[in-house]
Parts: C-alpha cells; structure tokens; sequence
C-alpha cells in the first residue's frame, strides 16, 4: 500500500510541479480517448478531481488515468477527444500520466446554454469527433418533443455530423405522424420497441463513433445497456405528473461495441440551446433551396414575407414540404430551447 501512494505522490509532483512539458512532446503517446469520464458539457468531473480516463480504441485496451498537464490552460478535453499522454501509460493501478496534446478534432457537437445554467460561456461543447449522432425519441411516455428534435438536428448539421432518429417504445404509440413530419428532411430513422431485435441499430452502429442524444426518460441508458451488456447505465423513469424523464445518467462516457465502433451516451437533456448556430449553416444543409437565395434582401431570416425563397418554390424549383422544414429549423433556434 505504501508504495503504490509512493507511486501517486511521484506522479502527482510531475504533473504539478509546473515544468514545461514540451520537450516531452516527441515521446508522447497518442491514445484515443473514448472513455472520458467528463460531464456531457466537457467540464471537469467533480468526482474525479481533474483526472480523465483514457482508453485505447485499438488493440491496447488498457485505462489510463491522466491530468491534463498545466501548459493546456484553459483548452478544455472533451468525450471523444483524442489525446497524447506523457508519463506512466502503462494502465498499472495507482499510477498517473499527462495529457501533453488534443489532437485535431474531426468534429464538435456543442449547444448554446440557457439562461438557467450558472454558466459564463455561450458555447458548451458536448463531444469531440463523433461522425454520427443518434437523435433518441420516445413515441410516448414521454411523449415526443419535435421542437427538441428540430434542434439536436440543427446542431448536427452544425456540427457536420450525420443524424440518425431512434424512436422507441413503438409498443405505446405508432410512428407515422412523427416520421411524416421528417420525411421531407430525408433524415434516416429506425423504431424499436421494448424487447424487440436491435440488429439495424447495430448495423448503424457498426465501425461508427456514434453519440446519443435526447431527453431524460426516452430510453437511451436502456439501449446502451441491451448494446454493451455490461455497461450498467442507470436508467429513469417517467414522471407521471410531469409526464417527463428524471436524470439518472450524470455523465457522458464512451463504451466500446462488441462488434466495433463507439458508443456515447450523453446525460438526458432538457434543454438545447442554438444561439451559435448561423442561418448559412442551416440552410447549408438545404442545397436544393440555396440557389433560390440569391435575390433574397440582405441578412434575409428566409422568415419573413420578402425571402425570394417563396417565390423559388412557387416556380417548382424546390418541394414546398422542404422550405416548410427549413423555416421550422430556423425558427427553432429563437424558441424556448427547454420546450
């Protein structure tokens, strides 16, 4: 026991003894940091003190600990970031290394916080390099939130991340309406129900980092743990009163697939917010409705009567179901982001 403390006490002053790291960089270890256990927000974890875990995604399945090393500053690691560690890498109980370097991110899902966080950013990032992003929804108990839907689409899109709608609990309520109104968006989806086959999510899933998002009580903590058997995910249940989900997964971690691929499971959200989100990045993701922008009055908000976007739909360029959806986008990122 003493000499394990020893072992932390000696890690623990090369962390901290406030040497500039540089010099280390040529041996620093590159590790994929699929196992970050940070808040869904990227803060740092309460419980652990600043420590982050680090899981190799290739052969190496070893858990290595490690500070961030203080030449960082204030750049913030995220779940999913991929990282370079210097120190003791070996995975060895009681042992401590550093994180020297974020690698380049592919990607990064954020939101905007509400006016009901204590927070002094208006961006908060939610996880680094994910390439798709399930968007989890409950046909009833809770019912769905479109307008929760509309947003966490945005933010992919935003984010450059392929969106996938997971609706579950086909047992309570069928799908139809709900996937009429996305149809338009040609977004692709999947339903399942309580003890029914997951073979095509996995099939999504497969060879994927993949993040899930939604509110609290839709089921996400149950579908990870049918996924990673043995990933023992809290999971919620829905306020009778309310009619919604109550947190039970505190923070975001990164679980491994049997069958290859990631999985993040994220904290339920209650709110989305979009205020970085430009009106070009929406519309981005609406190519056939781009052109029709042309003539449109300067700083257009395509909300408003005098967006030649009506006329450009009108004359059968593009389906009106999409410039319909569009503007539910766009108007999505000015609505309360807790409806």
């Amino acid at each position: 026991m003493n000499a394990a403390r020893e072992r932390v006490r000696e890690n623990r002053e090369r962390v901290e003894d406030g040497a500039d790291h540089a010099g280390d960089l040529h041996d620093a270890v590159p590790l994929d940091d699929h196992t970050v256990h940070a808040d869904g927000d990227g803060h740092r974890p309460k419980a652990d003190k600043g420590r982050r875990k680090k899981k190799d995604s290739g052969q190496d399945t070893r858990v290595v600990v490690a500070m961030k090393a203080r030449e960082l500053g204030r750049k913030g690691i995220v779940v999913g970031d991929r990282v370079a560690l210097v120190g003791d890498v070996s995975g060895r109980a009681d042992t401590l290394a550093r994180v020297v370097r974020v690698e380049t991110r592919s990607s990064m899902l954020r939101r905007s916080a509400d006016d009901t966080e204590d927070t002094d950013g208006i961006e908060r990032p939610v996880v680094a390099n994910a390439d798709q992003l399930v968007i989890v929804a409950a046909l009833a108990d809770p019912p769905p939130r479109p307008r929760m839907i509309d947003r966490i689409l945005v933010a992919a899109f935003d984010a450059g991340i392929e969106p996938l709608l997971c609706l579950t609990k086909s047992d309570l309520a069928p799908p139809e309406e709900l996937l009429e109104l996305y149809s338009p968006l040609g977004v692709p989806y999947l339903v399942v129900h309580k003890g029914g086959s997951l073979d095509e999510l996995r099939g999504h899933l497969r060879g994927r980092i993949s993040v899930l998002v939604g509110h609290s009580g839709v089921g996400k903590s149950t579908l990870v743990n049918a996924l990673v058997p043995d990933a023992n995910r809290a999971v919620s249940h829905v306020n009778a009163v309310t009619g919604r989900g109550r947190h039970t997964s505190t923070s975001a971690v990164a679980l491994a697939l049997p069958d290859g691929g990631w999985i993040i499971d994220t904290p339920g959200v209650r709110s989305f917010g979009l205020a970085h989100v430009s009106v070009d990045t929406v519309l981005a993701s609406f190519p056939d409705l781009v052109d029709g922008t042309v003539t449109c009055p300067k700083g257009c908000t395509h909300l408003t009567p005098d967006c030649a976007l009506d006329a450009w739909v009108s004359e059968g360029h593009a389906d009106p179901a999409r410039l319909d959806s569009l503007r539910r986008l766009l108007s999505s990122r000015d609505l309360d982001p807790t409806s």
